[in-house]
């Protein structure tokens, strides 16, 4: 039984006349009469009565005629479903993110809002990998990504760059590196000076596993052993607020040392450290939007106009 042929049977039992039906199907009356023979047969009954000089709903017609109805009813439920869905997802850009974009995505919201006030944007945090796969999978329309992943990881996607995120040291703000000098021992914030990777040679280096940020972990130790020497490797932490804990319950002679992206350092409002812009050069991640080489969503040369808006930005950590 199909649902064109369920259609039909209801515009004849409405108008009791199969010419006029045809018209008001914008269809040839043979059509009409083609297709209901056709749904009899399947059904094995008649719903029609043709004896007479006008056309009848039999018994069974008549008792069809309100399931008919409620089947058309249902079809049209279903297709505007699926309707509001598709224009649900037509104005809504699922963004695959990271902790750390900061206020780098403050900006490409706002930009991006600016542009098109139409499109909703729902964000979805995820470990790098997931949100290539997600990508891929179309389950995101695009994601960021700092760092090159490995080809296996970027097949049928296109990495467009965004802007670099330098990294900046994080020190116990008690410790000769940090420059802080406070009275009775309790540490004052002053004005963050900078330092250099050999000045970290002795500290332990409190650094996420390779596997959960490949990007951040080869360039940090890749720099150290750029700097003449191998990073003491110090204890790991569930997440980046105990780690910020940790480094600043150290003292002045038993310190730790991690890294931060300097969008995301001024968010973490914490006295007991001091974060360090590096004096050395390249210490420093591309930020990539990470797309689908085909079928691209609808949105996203927008989007990209919103990234480049912040591209280029000066990161200015007393701000």
């Amino acid at each position: 039984m199909e649902l064109r042929q369920v259609r039909y049977f209801v515009m004849v039992a409405q108008e009791l006349h199969f010419g006029r039906a045809a018209e008001r199907l914008h269809i040839v009356q043979s059509a009409v009469s083609q297709q209901i023979r056709r749904l009899e047969r399947e059904l094995k009954v008649e719903l029609f009565d043709r004896s007479a000089r006008h056309v009848r709903l039999t018994a069974v017609g008549e008792r069809f005629l309100p399931e008919a109805r409620a089947l058309l009813a249902a079809e049209e439920r279903a297709r505007a479903v699926v309707a509001e869905l598709t224009a649900h997802r037509a104005g809504t850009l699922r963004l695959g993110t990271s902790t750390g974009l900061g206020a780098h995505l403050d900006r490409v919201l706002d930009a991006l809002a600016g542009l098109a006030p139409e499109i909703r944007v729902e964000l979805v945090a995820a470990r790098a990998q997931q949100r290539l796969d997600q990508v891929a999978s179309r389950e995101l329309d695009a994601a960021f990504l700092r760092g090159e992943p490995d080809g296996a990881g970027r097949e049928g996607l296109n990495l467009v760059p965004l802007w670099q995120d330098p990294l900046v040291a994080v020190v116990p703000a008690r410790h000769p590196l940090a420059g802080l000098k406070g009275r009775g021992g309790t540490p004052v914030p002053a004005a963050p000076g900078t330092i250099a990777l050999a000045d970290l040679e002795a500290v332990p280096l409190v650094l996420t596993e390779r596997r959960n940020n490949r990007a951040l972990v080869d360039l940090v130790v890749n720099a150290c052993h750029g700097a003449g020497f191998t990073p003491v490797p110090g204890p790991r932490y569930g997440s980046l607020d105990d780690t910020l804990t940790a480094i600043g319950a150290a003292g002045p002679s038993d310190g730790l040392w991690t890294v931060v992206y300097a969008s995301h350092a001024r968010r973490l409002s914490t006295p007991r450290v001091a974060f360090l812009p590096f004096r050395n050069p390249g210490m420093e991640l591309t930020t990539f939007l990470a797309v689908r080489r085909t079928d691209p969503p609808a949105g996203l040369d927008l989007l990209l106009r919103a990234c480049a808006a912040t591209d280029g930005e000066r990161l200015d950590l007393d701000r």
